[in-house]
C-alpha cells in the first residue's frame, strides 16, 4: 500500500540527463512510496532498448537539425520528444507496482479538461482512436518504472521527418501514416498547456493514491551517479550500437511487436545473434538473443534454443518465434 507520493520535476531538456535521473530514481525509491517524475526533452528521438537506431530514425537528418538520438532502458517503439511533449515516469518498488493505477493518474488528469481519454491497445492512451500517449515499462532489480508521453502541443509534422515507421506497423493500426494516428491534447482543449497538465497530474496523483504529493528533497538524489549515468546514455555505443550487415536476417510483425532476428555464421554455428524488436518485454528478447548465440545453425538446434527460453519466459512470444522460424530456410 502506498503511503507516500513524491514528485520530481526536471527543468533540463537534455535527454541524456533526464534518462540518467530516471534510472537513478530507481535506486532511491522507498517501500510504500510512488515517485512521479515529470520531464521534457528538446527535439529528441528516443528508441526502445532493443531497437535498431539506424532503422528506426533518420539519424543524419536529426543530426543536421541539431536533434538528439537517445535509447531508453524500456522496450517499445521509437518516439519523438520536443518541449510540446510532457513525459511522465512512475517509479515504485516491485511489490507496490500497479500499472492500472498508474494509468488512472494519467487518464483522470486528461479527463479534467473534458477529454474522454481511454486506455487502448497494448500500451497507448487515446481519444476517438487518436493516440496522445504511448507507454513503456522497465523492471530493474527490486524497483520498476512505467513511463510515457503526453502530446500537448508537439510538432507533429516532425514525426515522419525523423521516424521510420514500417508499412506493416501502420497497416496493423489501420492508418496510412504515423502523423495520422496521433493528436495533440491542445487541439482537443484550448486550456491544456504543459504547465496546466503538470498541475492536473499532481492533483490526480494525490487523488488516486489517497495522499498529498510532496516534492523530493534534493539530498535524496545522488548527483555523482546521475553524472555517471549521463555518460552511459550519451555514449555512441549505447545510443547507436553497430550498423552491421548480418549474413542472415528474418523479420516479422507479431501482435506483441515488430522483430528482426539476425545471425552471423562461423563453422556451422551462430557466431553472433542480434534481435531488434519493439516488444515491450525487454527481457525475453535479450534471453532469446543470448540463447541462440553459439548454437548449431540448423532448424533443430535453433528451435531447441527457443524452447529453452520458453521454459523461463513469455511462452506466447516463444511460440510465435518458433512458428515463424519453421517457415524460414535454415
Amino acid at each position: 500500500m502506498i503511503k507516500k507520493t513524491t514528485i520530481v520535476y526536471s527543468d533540463i531538456f537534455d535527454p541524456f540527463f533526464n534518462l540518467a535521473l530516471e534510472e537513478c530514481l530507481l535506486s532511491v525509491v522507498e517501500n510504500e512510496e510512488c515517485i512521479l517524475y515529470l520531464w521534457q526533452n528538446k527535439d529528441t528521438v528516443v528508441i526502445g532498448k532493443n531497437q535498431n537506431a539506424w532503422a528506426q530514425c533518420n539519424v543524419a537528418v536529426l543530426d543536421a537539425d541539431g536533434g538528439k538520438l537517445a535509447r531508453r532502458l524500456s522496450g517499445g517503439g521509437a518516439v519523438f520528444h520536443d518541449v510540446g511533449n510532457l513525459n511522465f515516469t512512475f517509479i515504485l518498488k516491485n511489490e507496490d507496482y500497479d500499472v492500472q493505477k498508474q494509468l488512472d493518474v494519467i487518464v483522470e488528469a486528461v479527463r479534467m479538461f473534458g477529454i474522454d481519454a481511454r486506455k487502448t491497445g497494448r500500451n497507448d492512451i487515446a481519444v476517438d482512436e487518436k493516440k496522445f500517449s504511448g507507454n513503456a515499462f522497465y523492471k530493474g532489480g527490486s524497483s520498476s518504472y512505467h513511463h510515457g508521453t503526453l502530446l500537448i502541443s508537439s510538432k507533429l509534422d516532425a514525426l515522419p521527418k525523423y521516424l521510420n515507421v514500417s508499412a506493416k506497423k501502420l497497416e496493423s493500426k489501420g492508418v496510412d501514416s504515423v502523423r495520422s494516428r496521433v493528436v495533440n491534447l491542445s487541439q482537443l482543449a484550448s486550456d491544456i498547456t504543459v504547465e496546466s497538465m503538470k498541475k492536473a497530474l499532481e492533483e490526480t496523483f494525490g487523488q488516486v493514491y489517497g495522499c498529498t504529493p510532496v516534492l523530493m528533497e534534493n539530498e535524496r538524489i545522488d548527483k555523482a551517479k546521475v553524472e555517471e549515468l549521463h555518460k552511459k546514455y550519451s555514449s555512441v555505443d549505447w545510443r547507436l550500437g553497430q550498423n552491421k550487415k548480418f549474413a542472415y536476417a528474418f523479420g516479422e510483425r507479431f501482435t506483441w511487436g515488430e522483430t528482426e532476428i539476425c545471425f552471423d555464421i562461423y563453422n556451422a554455428k551462430i557466431s553472433e545473434c542480434k534481435i531488434y524488436s519493439d516488444a515491450l518485454d525487454v527481457e525475453i528478447i535479450e534471453r532469446l538473443q543470448n540463447e541462440l548465440c553459439g548454437v548449431d545453425f540448423n532448424m533443430k538446434a535453433v528451435i531447441a534454443a527457443v524452447e529453452r527460453v520458453k521454459q523461463t519466459g513469455n511462452s506466447s512470444v516463444s511460440d510465435d518465434i518458433i512458428k515463424f522460424l519453421l517457415k524460414q530456410n535454415i
